[in-house]
């Protein structure tokens, strides 16, 4: 699904992204909605998100939170990396998709501060995430 920041540049970027082959479209990723300091990523679920257990892989789970929050950062026209990043597990991620929602909390010079609540097709929280990342451009 194309989707329009309203920022070319944003836009580009995000183009690239859905349409190389990588992390993203491998792992069913999909962008929702992109404004300001925050986006929201889907990510439907398919019999290789599965851990043994039958629920959705926490490194599923944590590589769909960290994409939204880089996502989210780079709603300010510059580039991120991750510096570090903590994620809770509330409960099994099972259901059809689940949503990442990321907003920037504090953008600073060098280092930006962001959140992330990932959700089931239901709407229950199953992980909070948050993290620091690092200003390469």
């Amino acid at each position: 699904m194309k989707i329009s920041s309203g920022n070319e540049e944003l836009d580009r970027f995000l183009t690239d992204i859905e349409e190389k082959p990588g992390f993203f479209k491998h792992n069913n990723f999909e962008f929702v909605e992109i404004k300001e300091n925050s986006a929201i990523l889907k990510a439907e679920l398919t019999e290789n998100s599965m851990n043994p257990y039958n629920i959705a892989h926490g490194g599923l789970i944590f590589g769909l939170g960290d994409m939204a929050m880089g996502t989210a950062l780079g709603t300010t026209g510059r580039k991120g990396v991750t510096l570090n990043a903590t994620i809770n597990y509330l409960r099994p991620a099972t259901g059809s998709y689940l949503l990442a929602k990321a907003e920037i909390i504090k953008k600073g010079k060098t280092t930006s501060y962001l959140k992330c609540n990932i959700y089931n097709d239901k709407d229950a929280l199953v992980a909070t995430m948050d993290s620091n990342y690092y200003f390469i451009s």
